[in-house]
């Protein structure tokens, strides 16, 4: 059995789960998110706590049963305090601006991409270089802020880009004169 998934979930003040047959549902302030879990992993709400247990001792229900266990306890922390991931770009003329349901970047392109914001997710940009990617939901949360960083990853020569908070890029030797 694994070490993480016979730790039992607590729920946190404000938090309610439910299981309707393997839909696992967790209400809270920020948000409500589902998870769809296995046949071979169960999971009852008893009291303030989720347990996950395996039913089989397959291989699969093995590796599942942290991992499901992990799922919704980062679904709790998502409902209860959300997620949020901060990027910065660096570079003369980068900038980046919210317009309604749209990320607008520019980005040294010959044109401003325009980025839709995915449901669950608020955008805030600072200063016009700073952004902040914030949900109940981590993975689409982490998913987005990637998203972002792709259209201009930090190059190595000039550092221009895009890149999460305290990113480090590590800086290459241009050409060398002789």
């Amino acid at each position: 059995m694994s070490r993480i998934g016979k730790k039992p979930v607590e729920l946190t003040a404000g938090v309610q789960a439910a299981v309707e047959g393997q839909t696992v549902k967790i209400k809270g302030p920020k948000g409500d998110l589902t998870l769809q879990v296995p046949a071979e992993i169960s999971v009852k709400v008893e009291g303030n706590e989720v347990v996950v247990t395996p039913i089989a001792d397959t291989p699969f229900a093995r590796a599942m049963h942290g991992t499901i266990r992990s799922l919704i306890s980062n679904m709790i922390v998502g409902v209860h305090t959300g997620y949020t991931r901060e990027l910065e770009i660096q570079g003369v003329g980068f900038k980046a601006s919210v317009q309604g349901q749209k990320l607008n970047l520019a980005l040294g392109y010959s044109h401003p991409i325009d980025f839709d914001i995915p449901d669950g997710i608020t955008i805030k940009v600072a200063d016009g270089t700073n952004i902040a990617v914030s949900g109940a939901d981590k993975q689409l949360v982490g998913q987005v802020s990637s998203r972002i960083r792709s259209f201009y990853p930090a190059e190595p020569y000039k550092g221009k880009g895009v890149r999460y908070k305290g990113e480090h890029v590590r800086r290459k030797a241009g050409k060398a004169v002789a």
